[in-house]
């Protein structure tokens, strides 16, 4: 009796800990890394504020400016990705099949090859050849960011454990069910990790958009350089890595809902 009244509490402690101990994980998982790129943005404005800002500077930074800048920054990333998924994740599919193997060497090659070549290269190429504007800049990001996600499309599939697999086929399901109900679960996290990388690298690379008439944040950062405002240059730059570090976090918390239980 006086061995178990003293534990009957200590037991209820630890299991209301556990049972709170997934909502502090999800909390942490949601807020922290906007709330920290919020003090960042408050941190910016307020040294912005403390600098007499000339004629140039103004001009730029306003929000009427920047949040035209931010938009056109958003249209150029989101595009881009979302043509990538489209394009990366059925032809990952197609190549991770035993059938097809052979020529997934060559395809990679091509893709790699495509990849090798300077983001800048393309973006002044596309210009050059097909025109200015947002609509070629975006052709040049898609190239750029084929290969993470791609890859991983083929990793994660090509990951999975064949018994899995053969267990599927054996209870009845048909490749087209194996491949929806098992293969892509199990790979969502894997895919989404390559879509991670093709997102900041779409956001940095996004700023050199700038020079084909594309707009973006790349055009404060332009602007800056070429006017010799450091404030400007600063803004612009701070902008895009909050930019990269949010979506990244978007996309982190994606990876982390789509994933399978017990992965």
């Amino acid at each position: 009796m006086l061995t178990t009244a003293p534990d009957a509490p200590l037991a209820s402690s630890e299991s209301s800990q556990i049972r709170r101990l997934p909502r502090e994980g999800t909390f942490r998982l949601l807020f922290t890394t906007p709330i920290v790129l919020l003090a960042g943005a408050v941190a910016l404005y307020l040294w912005v504020q403390t600098r007499e800002l000339d004629s140039v500077e103004q001009r730029i930074l306003n929000s009427t400016q920047l949040g035209l800048a931010l938009r056109q920054h958003l249209v150029l990333v989101g595009a881009s990705t979302a043509v990538v998924l489209l394009i990366a994740v059925p032809l990952g599919i197609v190549l991770s099949r035993p059938s097809v193997r052979r020529i997934a060497p060559i395809v990679n090659a091509l893709v790699v090859g495509a990849q090798s070549i300077p983001s800048f290269g393309l973006i002044v190429l596309f210009a050059l050849t097909l025109g200015f504007g947002a609509q070629y800049a975006i052709y040049a990001l898609i190239i750029s960011a084929l290969l993470p996600v791609l890859s991983n499309t083929v990793a994660g599939l090509e990951e999975i454990d064949l018994e899995l697999k053969e267990a599927a086929s054996g209870i009845g399901m048909t490749r087209g069910q194996v491949l929806r109900r098992v293969e892509l679960p199990l790979a969502v996290p894997v895919v989404l990790a390559g879509l991670r990388t093709a997102i900041v690298w779409n956001v940095g690379t996004a700023t050199v958009a700038a020079f084909a008439g594309a707009g973006g944040l790349g055009t404060v950062i332009t602007v800056g350089l070429i006017q010799n405002r450091d404030v400007v240059t600063v803004v612009g730059g701070m902008l895009t890595a909050f930019l990269a570090i949010l979506l990244d976090h978007f996309a982190r918390v994606a990876q982390e809902l789509l994933k399978p239980k017990g992965l």
